[in-house]
């Protein structure tokens, strides 16, 4: 079983750059989600005037049920600077595949707590390791998508852009740099701390 909390609003303001869509995942029944505090969040935005769009729905992570939600919110996401993502890991991740020239940004942390953790195949994977860092890493999870779950970099070990652990699987680290590159976010890489935008 699993947790979110949502981040703290300073820290999710600080994340999102200009206008963004909110896209709202309530989840599996056996995840936590703050429900409330979500609302309250995207009604202080949108009177902020930084919301373009709002999409609340159920399992984001199926791919093929969120393409189809996602059309009729097309020109809304299309003016946003970003898409905020308030789900846990696998959320982030499933948006950020979509959305692969958008800057998509977690407003979850999520939280590992002891139980079942079910059996549905999904694309992704969370580690429910706490504070939640994809907007560093564009979209992608070092710690599921790297074979040594590396958080500061590539370990130099890749081969053709090959895992040197799993040669059938990509690097991870190779994936996330394309992906910042592409979304002109390469910037994060070069800074020695944790930068929070």
């Amino acid at each position: 079983m699993l947790i979110t909390e949502l981040k703290n609003k300073d820290v999710i303001k600080s994340l999102v750059k200009g206008k963004a869509f909110v896209l709202v995942c309530h989840g599996c029944k056996e995840i936590r989600f703050p429900e409330h505090e979500a609302d309250a969040l995207i009604k202080e935005l949108t009177e902020e005037g930084i919301v373009t769009g709002t999409l609340v729905t159920d399992y984001i992570c199926n791919v093929e049920n969120l393409k189809l939600r996602l059309q009729k919110h097309a020109a809304a996401i299309e003016a946003a600077d970003s898409i905020l993502v308030l789900s846990c890991g696998v959320g982030v991740q499933t948006v950020a595949d979509q959305y692969p020239a958008k800057r998509v940004v977690p407003g979850c942390d999520t939280y590992r707590l002891p139980g079942f953790q079910g059996v549905t195949p999904l694309q992704h994977d969370c580690k429910q390791c706490g504070e939640c860092f994809l907007n560093l890493t564009g979209g992608i999870c070092p710690l599921t998508a790297c074979s040594k779950s590396l958080v500061n970099g590539q370990c130099g070990g890749a081969k053709n852009g090959k895992c040197e652990v799993d040669p059938n699987m990509e690097c991870g680290w190779e994936r996330i740099q394309r992906r910042l590159a592409q979304i002109g976010r390469l910037d994060v890489l070069k800074c020695p701390i944790q930068v929070r935008n």
